[in-house]
Parts: C-alpha cells; structure tokens; sequence
C-alpha cells in the first residue's frame, strides 16, 4: 500500500472524517448489515487510524483503508461479546462471510453505498414519517437534536423514530440494493426529497459555525447525477438544476468573514457559469418532457435569477408567475412566503406585507425565523422601522446558525443606533 506521510496529522484526519465518515459508515451498513455495529466499527477504524496512521504515514485511499479495518474489528469484536453464538447467531454467520470475503473492496461499490443506504432508508415497508428522519440520522450523520428542530419535534420522540425505523430495516430484512429499474418510479419521491434536504443542510445548515457544509451539498449533487443515471426522469432532471444553480451562488453568499451576502447584494461575477449553464440545460431536457414537477418548476425560479446581470434587472413578474405555478402544485405557505417575497420586490413592500401578515394570522411557520426576519425586513422597506424590530428579535431567538445570528444582531444593532 502506497502510503505519504503529512504533518498536523489529528487536523488531516479530521477532514478525512468530515468528508468520508458517512460514505465509510454506509459501506460498512452494507458489509455488516447493522446500523450500530457499523457506526461502532467507523469509530473504532477512526481511533485505529490516529494511532498507526502516525506510524505508517496516511493510506493513499483513506477510506478504503477505514472501511477494511472497520469491517474486520466489528467482527474482531462480536467474537469477542460472550455467547456470541447464541445471541446473535445471524450476525455471526453473516461476519464470518465477510471475512471470508476478498479484501479488495470494489470501489464503484463503494461510490455506491449511500445511494443504497438512501433507498434502504426510504423503502415503502418503512413509515413515511420515518423515512426522512433515518436517512439524515444514518446518511448524513445529522444528530438527533439537528433532525427534530427541523420538524419542530422533541428530541426524544424523534430519537424513537430514528430507532423504529431501524428496527423495521432489520427485523423485515429490507435489503441494502439499489431497486430494479421497473421499481425506481414508485420509490422516486421519497428519495429525491431526502436528497434535496440533505442539499438544503450543506446549502444553509441549520446549525452551526457555519453557514454551509460544502461536503453535504457536494454528495447531494454526486447523489443527484447517480440518480440521473439511474432515472432520467424529468424531476430528477429538475432536482439536479436545482441543486447545481444554486450551489452556483455558493462563493458570493458569504463574506471572507463568514457573514451572511443577501443575494441581492451578491457579486454576480462570482457565480458559477459552468454550474448555471448546466443547469439550464437539464431544465430545458425536463420542460420539453411536458411531465415535469415541482423540482423543475423551482430550478426554471432559480434560472431567472442567474439570467439576471444584477438584482434591479431581475424579471419579477416572470419569477411571480413561476410562483404561481408552483404554488399550485405544492400549496405550502413556504412557496407563498417566497412569492410574497418576489411580489414585494415588484409591487413594493406593502403588497408582499399583505401575504405576510396573513400566513402569521394563520399560525403558518410561527417557528420559522425566515418568517419573521423577511416581515421585519419588508416592514423597513416600508418606513415601519418601530415595528420590524419585534420580528428580528423574534428571528433572532428562532435562528440556530451563527452566521444568521450574526446578521440579525447587526440589523438590530443598526436600527438602535438609527433611533438615537
């Protein structure tokens, strides 16, 4: 094994983990066929590696190298557990296989893993309700805390989702494969929903330091094309445009300090033409289809604004019109806050205040600090600067992500030191 020795040896291992610790613990799900025995064999081939990577220098494929070493210490391990035979006897026949097993690790299998893990997550014997939650928990690696904020749940009851489900995975045998292709349609919309949200946590995190995690969004699109592949159905066409235009903007929403760059005030020369152009292309091939969703229907949003050479260029009434189709399709009062949105940018701050105020009268999104920052906002556009402060200050206890925090405190401090 070819190996190359690096200094600052526990950082470099770190940024193996944050960028192949998912990936090596969905190999290890399917060699093992169980969820915590894998998570433990990753941990355990992490803490192998600080002790004799600092031997024998770093492996050329680090995460061949942990997935090897995973495998072969959960087995190491099982045998060790007293009455091993007794209490886990279809564990134990399934380890000494692969143990068996060649040691060379195909490495288009392990490409593959998370795509397998994914459908695994979203099979139809599995609860709908759990079937998200899994796939961010086991994945993506999101903690229990990070997944039930997202759907405004107590940690505990989501922790017992994640466990139901799986249990449901091994109590069923739900196989680790990806499906036939006569199987794919049925299973579509689970698993382009999973792969967008995992986009959606690397595009904006929900929590953190940070305001993006480049790995998530990166696999999100490596995922996307895999499914292309796979699918060339028009909303995976729609999904993967989606994806790309917008992680297009990635360089310009954030300043060198890590503050926040509303995508008005963005350099449009950073964005990424490659990445516009290409989504594009992929939302023409889905319109010309004639069967195509909500995905396109987005990306094609996205796509006026790349089209635009700056933000008082953009086409707003087409944006809205987009909206409205949209909102047809998917009435969630998320896509009538964006359209609220995009109609106060084209008829004034007022007009988008209307359809504001009557989502919070509703009760609609009362947790989301998007909500309650964009009604802020809109109310200084319209000169009612005393108002908005209430609903940045509601904003700024919703929000979780520091970069938001950061942006919120200043907007808050700005306007206190405007009323001097």
């Amino acid at each position: 094994m070819s190996i190359h020795r690096q200094p600052h040896l526990k950082e470099q291992i770190q940024e193996i983990y944050t960028a192949e610790s998912r990936r090596v613990f969905a190999s290890l799900v399917r060699l093992l066929r169980d969820f915590d025995l894998a998570e433990e064999a990753m941990h355990e081939a992490f803490a192998t590696a600080m002790q004799q990577w600092e031997l024998e220098g770093v492996p050329e494929n680090p995460r061949a190298w942990l997935i090897s070493t995973g495998r072969f210490q959960a087995i190491d391990a099982v045998r060790r557990r007293s009455r091993f035979h007794e209490l886990a006897p279809h564990v134990a026949a399934r380890l000494e296989q692969v143990a068996e097993a060649n040691a060379a690790i195909n490495d288009q299998e392990i490409e593959d893993d998370r795509l397998r893990l994914i459908f695994t997550c979203c099979h139809p014997a599995i609860d709908p309700k759990v079937q998200i939650p899994l796939t961010l928990r086991e994945v993506c690696g999101m903690n229990t805390e990070e997944i039930a904020r997202a759907f405004l749940t107590s940690s505990s009851a989501m922790a017992q989702r994640i466990v139901r489900g799986k249990a449901k995975i091994r109590d069923a045998g739900i196989p680790f494969v990806v499906p036939s292709i006569t199987d794919l349609p049925e299973r579509l919309d689970s698993v382009l929903s999973v792969i967008y949200l995992v986009f959606n946590e690397g595009y904006s995190a929900t929590s953190g330091q940070s305001l993006t995690r480049t790995d998530l969004s990166s696999e999100a699109i490596r995922l996307g094309r895999l499914m292309l592949e796979l699918l060339p159905d028009p909303e995976v066409l729609g999904i993967l445009a989606l994806m790309l235009l917008h992680e297009s903007r990635r360089t310009a929403r954030i300043s060198t300090n890590g503050d926040i760059i509303l995508l008005e005030d963005q350099d449009r020369t950073l964005w990424s033409q490659p990445f516009i152009d290409e989504g594009k292309q992929l939302i023409d091939r889905s319109l010309a289809s004639r069967r195509f969703g909500v995905y396109t229907i987005q990306a094609a949003i996205s796509a006026v604004h790349a089209d635009a050479p700056s933000a008082a260029d953009t086409d707003w009434s087409q944006i809205i019109s987009l909206y409205d189709i949209l909102l047809r399709a998917n009435p969630s009062p998320i896509v009538q806050l964006n359209r609220a949105v995009a109609i106060a940018m084209r008829d004034g701050p007022e007009a988008g205040l209307a359809i504001v105020n009557g989502i919070i009268d509703r009760g609609d999104l009362k947790h989301y600090h998007l909500l309650h920052s964009t009604c802020g906002e809109l109310l200084c556009r319209a000169g009612r600067e005393s108002e908005a402060v209430d609903f940045f200050r509601r904003a700024l206890e919703l929000a979780q992500q520091e970069p938001e925090r950061r942006f919120l405190e200043t907007k808050l401090r700005r306007m206190a030191s405007d009323t001097l």
